[in-house]
């Protein structure tokens, strides 16, 4: 014998259904906006703990060329090589590459064809703007 159920008991199944889905959802959107803060927080705790070691990294290399810099003989390795400094006595010698070609004296070019007549300002300027163009 087949047994009916009544519409009572559909609606009661289905109802837990929905209530069931109800208490999801409200727990979804209650616990939402609190999870997202956490994850922000912890990407930012990340970044600032990276930044924290890259700036512990560049103080420690800093203190490394602080140690160079208080030998009284790097002193004066880098004067000599940055500075061309030389102690009393020496004789310094800058040998250059005979291969490249020496600079010649720079020459000023003048303004040739500025009319006679003019205000002095307007042969300045002339002679300022034709100057530039070759």
């Amino acid at each position: 014998m087949a047994s009916k159920r009544s519409p009572k008991s559909r609606t009661r199944g289905s109802g837990r259904a929905m209530t069931f889905a109800l208490v999801l959802f409200v727990l979804a959107w209650t616990l939402a906006p609190p999870a997202q803060r956490y994850f922000a927080q912890k990407a930012q705790i990340n970044s600032v703990l990276a930044q924290v070691a890259s700036n512990n990294q560049a103080l420690a290399d800093a203190a490394k060329e602080l140690e160079k810099w208080r030998d009284p003989e790097y002193i004066k390795t880098q004067a000599r090589e940055r500075l061309h400094f030389i102690l009393p006595g020496e004789r310094q010698y800058i040998v250059t590459d005979p291969t490249e070609p020496t600079s010649e004296a720079p020459t000023t070019a003048v303004a040739k064809d500025i009319p006679r007549g003019l205000p002095w300002y307007n042969k300045l300027i002339a002679s300022i703007t034709e100057t530039g163009v070759k």
